[in-house]
């Protein structure tokens, strides 16, 4: 049930992609099998229902179709026996700084999710129920990583949800290598070559406590030879 469920998510998630175009679809498909973070949000309940969900660094919207699938198999009764439900989100928000992305974005999901362009750093985010940011912060500042964090932070309402992934600095040669993998397919992409700004798991916890969260680690790199943490945090 498990691996139908999975070839039938994958499958629904990716075809709106191929109305924007070869490259999206194709990366849409190998973004979404082979990264373990996708099906770990789902299989660990770790995104709450919520009226408004916002995804910072989105990309070409693939959160967005993953989750949009998944709660429709949720509804029709096509899911795994012991999964949490999927979540139920009323609106969901993305924000992605490259407008060859939020094209695609936009092309593959229309009205189905709402895909603004900008800078995490400065845009207005609004209300939200929960926020997401996945594989992003590390391209900031360590300054500007706290500004978001705080923003995020009012964003949400007390008891609100922040997830988001990063890669643990004190993971040794899996983390060196995830780096270096980051760096090529970021230079591939068009981005060019940009300083990262990396902390270790612990690192991160603190500086989410400093920024008014509750959190903890769950290590997200399943299947993969990297060094990936998911971190799950609460507004307190």
């Amino acid at each position: 049930m498990t691996a139908q469920f999975r070839r039938t998510l994958l499958e629904r998630a990716t075809h709106p992609y191929r109305s924007a175009g070869l490259f999206a679809w194709k990366f849409a498909q190998g973004k979404l099998k082979g990264d373990p973070a996708f099906i770990g949000l789902l299989q660990h309940g770790l995104i709450p229902d919520g009226k408004r969900l916002i995804d910072l660094g989105c990309g070409q919207g693939l959160l967005a179709a993953w989750l949009l699938e998944a709660r429709a198999m949720h509804e029709s009764g096509d899911w795994p026996q012991g999964w949490p439900a999927a979540p139920k989100v009323e609106h969901i928000w993305g924000l992605e700084l490259m407008p060859k992305d939020v094209a695609r974005a936009r092309a593959a999901l229309g009205d189905r999710a709402e895909i603004m362009q900008g800078d995490i750093r400065s845009a207005d985010l609004g209300q939200a129920d929960v926020a997401i940011i996945l594989d992003v912060l590390h391209y900031i500042s360590y300054e500007a990583q706290e500004d978001v964090l705080r923003r995020i932070h009012a964003a949400l309402p007390k008891g609100g949800t922040f997830i988001t992934r990063i890669g643990d600095a004190a993971g040794g040669l899996p983390f060196r290598y995830s780096n270096w993998v980051d760096r090529v397919i970021f230079f591939l992409r068009g981005h060019g070559i940009i300083p990262i700004y990396c902390r270790s798991t612990a690192e991160w916890l603190d500086v989410l406590k400093r920024c008014g969260f509750e959190a903890r680690s769950m290590p997200m790199h399943k299947g993969t030879p990297f060094s990936s943490v998911m971190l799950i945090a609460k507004t307190v």
